[in-house]
């Protein structure tokens, strides 16, 4: 049986890390603040991937593959950039047995190499709109690594575009925003917050940065996608021009957005509980696990017969894990799989067979209940959609409760004490103001959300007129 796991209730963060490992999602490399994530953690970042990348392709992008390995004048071109990313650059400075003539950064991001090749590239308003993609990994020097969600290295797709006007650079920064969002929504079952983040908050470069927030089960915020509304910031950094329709010669309007392996990260603490993962089954490796139970050797034939069955039914619509080693229990394998958050497991014995009938029992609830044989591989069709929907539903309940309204300074602070999670309160637009409560609660401005109401209270830290209703956490 696999070792216990920390409560959730007694430290949610040694909760985290030990279920990422005992789970088999990750593990710590040799290298500092780096991960080595495990043939089950990475079928799960297959799968993000897999439809990720569908949707991307869906709205015209390409993709592409960029060198890791940065010049430092590229760096130094865009001052905002580098002020936002230097102190968490790896740059190499020998190599061949040499120092080298100019270091090379390695990827932080990659406006900068894109940009530079984009100049070249982009002549004229006929070379509009430019859509590229990339998967990639990134290193950025993480003094706190916690595994997927800070590590020095992980993996992304980070998504470029160019394009004739304002207006259209603006729409695809919300477009990849929403696609982000229904991502997140349908295929990980977890309701996100959407809007913009405070200037203090968005990505050294951009005009405006854009996000999805999810509320974990400890309370706290994770910004789960970006995208970034760019301007022409790095377009004239990087003199990316093009000839207008009236001849003209006009710096290109940008857009970059990206999510990466901290998905993983969002799905365990959104979804799990004390005894593991919680997976939701459109995302999840292994939808449905079998069981074979049997005492003796005659038996074993019978069930692992009758288990061969129920693959060829299920075939490529269920995806299907039969766990017969032999060297474990039935009883052992049930709580693997529920640590693992296997969302179906189907038990089935010779007693079973008999009556025409298999155990089945849901992740999510718990519930077991006989099943007919007859009529299984519906069954487990259905019981996934129940299983993706009931999560979203647990999840979107957990936010609403911990969404407080905030008019005054101290409800806000000890609803952070007692209740933590998202608080919804004015703000006056005034970077100080903001700063001062991150100083005294540790509480960011994690969105200012779309929606909007009409008329606002005072800043909720220090009473001027509110310019907007943010989202704190």
């Amino acid at each position: 049986m696999p070792d216990e796991i920390i409560k959730q209730s007694v430290d949610f963060s040694g909760w985290y890390q030990s279920v990422v490992q005992r789970a088999e999602l990750a593990d710590y490399s040799d290298v500092k603040g780096c991960m080595i994530i495990r043939p089950y953690g990475y079928a799960l970042w297959e799968n993000i991937q897999r439809d990720m990348d569908r949707r991307i392709k869906e709205t015209g992008h390409e993709n592409v593959y960029f060198p890791m390995l940065i010049p430092e004048r590229f760096m130094k071109r865009e001052e905002q950039h580098v002020e936002g990313f230097s102190p968490e650059c790896a740059v190499v400075t020998h190599a061949g047995g040499a120092p080298l003539e100019e270091p090379l950064y390695v990827r932080p991001t990659s406006e900068t190499i894109i940009n530079a090749t984009l100049s070249k590239w982009i002549q004229s308003w006929r070379d509009l709109p430019m859509l590229i993609n990339q998967w990639a990994n990134v290193i950025r020097w993480e003094m706190r690594p916690r595994l997927f969600l800070r590590t020095t290295e992980f993996l992304w797709q980070e998504g470029h575009t160019a394009h004739e006007t304002e207006k259209e650079a603006r729409e695809e920064t919300m477009r990849m925003l929403d696609v982000y969002r229904a991502f997140a929504e349908e295929m990980l079952a977890i309701p996100v917050v959407t809007g913009v983040k405070s200037d203090n908050e968005k990505f050294a470069g951009a005009v405006n940065t854009y996000c999805i927030e999810g509320l974990m089960r400890d309370g706290k915020s994770l910004q789960a996608g970006t995208s970034h509304f760019l301007g022409q910031n790095f377009a004239k950094a990087f003199n990316v021009q093009f000839q207008s329709r009236e001849g003209r010669l006009e710096y290109a309007w940008q857009t970059s957005w990206g999510v990466s392996t901290r998905l993983i990260g969002a799905l365990v603490m959104t979804h799990g509980d004390d005894k593991g993962l919680m997976l939701p089954p459109k995302i999840a490796p292994v939808q449905a696990v079998v069981v074979p139970i049997y005492r003796k050797e005659d038996q074993k034939a019978l069930v692992l017969g009758e288990i061969a069955k129920i693959r060829a039914e299920f075939g490529a619509d269920v995806r299907l894990k039969v766990d017969d080693r032999e060297q474990y229990s039935p009883g052992w394998k049930f709580n693997e799989w529920e640590l693992k958050g296997v969302p179906v497991r189907i038990e089935i014995g010779p007693r079973d067979i008999e009556k025409g009938q298999v155990v089945m029992a849901r992740r999510d609830t718990g519930e077991k209940a006989f099943v007919p044989r007859a009529g299984l591989k519906q069954a487990v069709l259905d019981a996934l959609d129940a299983v993706q929907k009931g999560l979203y539903d647990r999840a979107l309940k957990f936010r609403q409760e911990r969404t407080t309204d905030a008019a005054d300074y101290d409800t806000m602070k000890r609803a952070l004490d007692e209740t933590p999670g998202f608080i919804r309160a004015s703000w006056c637009g005034d970077a100080a103001c903001e700063a001062n409560i991150k100083t005294d609660t540790k509480a960011t401005i994690r969105a200012i959300p779309f929606d909007q109401p009409a008329t606002f209270g005072p800043c909720v830290a220090c009473s001027k007129p509110g310019k907007h209703q943010v989202l704190f956490a």
